[in-house]
Formats: C-alpha cells, sequence, structure tokens
C-alpha cells in the first residue's frame, strides 16, 4: 500500500485524507499538536514539527513515503515541497514554492515580471521603514503566514508601529510587508484552481465577503460561486495566472488564489500559493460544479494519472458559503438559522464546536467554528440572505 504523508492537523484535512482512502493510500499526519482532529482519521500520526523540514525529511526518508503535501496548511507548504524535491517525489520546483509562499519575495517577482503589482517593501525591524515611500492607506502584514492573521489597514502614521509589531507576532520568519492598499472594484476573490504540467485547467473565481464589524474585517467571512467580475477581468486574470505558472514552471497542483479588480480598473494576483485553501474552498468548488480538484490533488502528489476532466467550472445554481464565527470571546450557547432562508437553501451545516467550549472573537481564520452551504436558483436571492446576515444566522455566546 502507498503512503501519503499530509503535513497538519486541522478540520481542513479530512477531505483529504478522505480522498486517499478511497484510493487505496495509507495516510500519515504529522504536526506538532497530537490532539487536532485530523490525526483522528488517519492511519498513523507523528509528533513534529511541519516547519521543521530537516526532521520531517527524516520522518519521510524513515517511513519510506510515496508522495507528501501540506493541505490546507500554509506553514507546511516549502517544507513539503523542499522534501518532495530531495526524495525525487512529484512536487513543483522547491524554489518556485517559494516565492509564492513569501509575500515579499512574490511581490518582487510580480514587478520583476511586469505584472499589476502595489508598491511593497519588506521589513524585520521597524527602524527600517521609511515612511516617504508609501502613500496612506497601506497595509500590514506577516510576509508568512495564511488565513488574514496578523493583517491591519493603517490610514496613518499614528497606527503604524502597532501594526508592524502585530504583524512580526505572527510571522515564523520575522518579517513584515507594507504595501500600498488596493482599493478593489466590486468584490475581490479567493478561491481555489488547478494545473496540470503547467497548464492552468481549472480556474474559478468567487466573490469574497467580509463581516465589517469583526475585530479583523480582513478576514474572509462568506463566499458566493458564480462571480460579479465582469467576464474581461476574468479572461485577463485567468492569462496572467497561466503566464506566472509558466514562469515559475509549475507542475501539477492545487493552487489557493486571490485576486481583484481595482478602482484603478487593473487586475492585481494578490496572491497564488500551490496549496488548497482554508475554508473549505476545493469543497465548494467540487459542490457548485462536480469538479473534484481534491481527489486531484492526492493523485498529484502521489504521481498517480488524473483521469478525470477537469476545466474551468459551470454552476448548477448560485452557492453561498457562511463562515460561522463570533465577534466576542466567551462560551459557546447555541447557533440559530432564522426561517426566512427555507430548509431548500441550506445544503449544509457544519458546527465544529459544542456548547459551553470557548470561542475566541473573529481576528483570523482559525477562529471559525463552522461552515453554512446555501445554494439558490438567482444570485438575487442569496444576496437577499447575505445582505441580512447577522439577523438571519445567529451566534449565542456569553
Amino acid at each position: 500500500m502507498k503512503k501519503l504523508l499530509i503535513l497538519g492537523g486541522s478540520s481542513y484535512l479530512l477531505p483529504a485524507i478522505r480522498a486517499a482512502h478511497e484510493l487505496g493510500i495509507y495516510v500519515i499526519t504529522a504536526d506538532y499538536l497530537p490532539d487536532n482532529i485530523a490525526h483522528k482519521y488517519s492511519d498513523e500520526y507523528h509528533n513534529v514539527s511541519i516547519i521543521d523540514k530537516d526532521a520531517i525529511l527524516q520522518l519521510a526518508e524513515d517511513l519510506q513515503i510515496d508522495g507528501i503535501v501540506s493541505y490546507a496548511t500554509d506553514p507546511g507548504v516549502v517544507v513539503a515541497a523542499y522534501v518532495a524535491e530531495k526524495l525525487g517525489l512529484p512536487t513543483s520546483p522547491y524554489k518556485s514554492v517559494k516565492i509564492l509562499q513569501n509575500k515579499g519575495k512574490f511581490r518582487e517577482f510580480l514587478r520583476d515580471n511586469n505584472f499589476n503589482v502595489p508598491y511593497s517593501e519588506t521589513f524585520k525591524e521597524y527602524s527600517e521603514v521609511e515612511l516617504s515611500k508609501f502613500k496612506f492607506p497601506i497595509i500590514v502584514k506577516p510576509v508568512d503566514s495564511a488565513g488574514s492573521k496578523g493583517v491591519t489597514r493603517v490610514d496613518d502614521e499614528t497606527a503604524l508601529r502597532a501594526a508592524f509589531e502585530y504583524a512580526l507576532k505572527y510571522s515564523i520568519t520575522g518579517e513584515v510587508i507594507i504595501e500600498e492598499f488596493i482599493e478593489k472594484k466590486g468584490y475581490s476573490t479567493d478561491t481555489d484552481s488547478f494545473s496540470i504540467d503547467g497548464k492552468l485547467v481549472l480556474a474559478t473565481f468567487n466573490d469574497q465577503c467580509f463581516d465589517e464589524t469583526a475585530n479583523n474585517p480582513y478576514t474572509p467571512a462568506g463566499y458566493i460561486y458564480p462571480c460579479s467580475m465582469p467576464v474581461a477581468c476574468q479572461k485577463e486574470l485567468r492569462q496572467e495566472l497561466q503566464r506566472l505558472m509558466h514562469l515559475l514552471d509549475m507542475g501539477t497542483t492545487i493552487y489557493n488564489i486571490e485576486t481583484r479588480v481595482g478602482k484603478d480598473v487593473k487586475c492585481y494576483i494578490m496572491e497564488c500559493t500551490p496549496r488548497a485553501g482554508g475554508n473549505r474552498l476545493a469543497e465548494m468548488v467540487k459542490l457548485s460544479s462536480g469538479y473534484d480538484i481534491i481527489k486531484a490533488e492526492i493523485k498529484a502528489v502521489m504521481g498517480m494519472p488524473i483521469e478525470e476532466e477537469l476545466k474551468d467550472p459551470v454552476y448548477d445554481g448560485v452557492w453561498g458559503e457562511l463562515i460561522l464565527h463570533s465577534n466576542k470571546s466567551g462560551k459557546f450557547k447555541s447557533l440559530h438559522i432564522d426561517s426566512k432562508i427555507p430548509e431548500k437553501n441550506i445544503i449544509e451545516v457544519n458546527l465544529w464546536i459544542n456548547p459551553g467550549d470557548e470561542v475566541h472573537e473573529f481576528t483570523g481564520a482559525n477562529e471559525t467554528i463552522g461552515t453554512v452551504i446555501l445554494r439558490c436558483d438567482t444570485r438575487e436571492e442569496m444576496d437577499s440572505y447575505f445582505a441580512k446576515i447577522d439577523e438571519y444566522v445567529t451566534i449565542d455566546v456569553e
């Protein structure tokens, strides 16, 4: 039986573990948190830090694995590519993955290759910042964190130092990127796509929604498929994403991609990480279009042929995903979904906590407590639910 090493342990790994088991693969998980839920579903668990590339390489050699992936787990993506390349296992180039996984290096690469890109610089110390180079508003964030952790919009100099220190807390490498804030026109997008031998075979775009009352209003709170972005912009972004993958000599892999159209009417690739996104985004692609890029990713890292056709999706209706969260810390009491959202429109309710469990205010995707998936026949109906979502879906915390 072939062995797959999956780095991480969150609930986001469960679809990947399930897909691997359906393919007859023995699944090993690894991280430093033995109580993580994914370890209950894998066949074997090892307590090893997923950011220690030499320790993971040693583990992989000892276990004689056939594939490695950091599925929907941002900190392990570079390590997975490093180990795979060292062992001759399927992967995109390690040097390319390092670029995509570091926001500072990624911005430099985009700039050097004539992509639309906001002005940015990377710093290790606040004293290095030259304010004269920036025009407010700006975004301050770690170069190597995901889930919107450590991200702050800064509108004037008085708030910059606190934002810098906040971002620094969430950076593994101790680096902070400061960049021009690109005001978006319409919605931004955050969804998963797939390439085979570097060819972008399936590209998806959605409408990314936010809770403006949250402690961190830059953490996604919902998604709608299909997107409302003009078709011409989708086409331009698709072409630019393909150019990016070609320049980086990417292989067969899933991507979590964030894009937006600015008020300057330029199209921007904000993020393109070679991993599945959090918030069940690959599952949303499967539910809304039927394309299973989760199983395709498992096949890719195991060197198995991908026989299923993958192409840009045509959606079966209008789909929405609500990211359940609390805007205050306390003990969870209950989830209530108002009857104004008919049962026929509710496809799934996934609640990851129980009454009495501690919840924390929504500062990043790691504070998500579940998801609700909706399907409607029209965008107008979906928009009507999202417009009053704070009334229709309530989290009771004491």
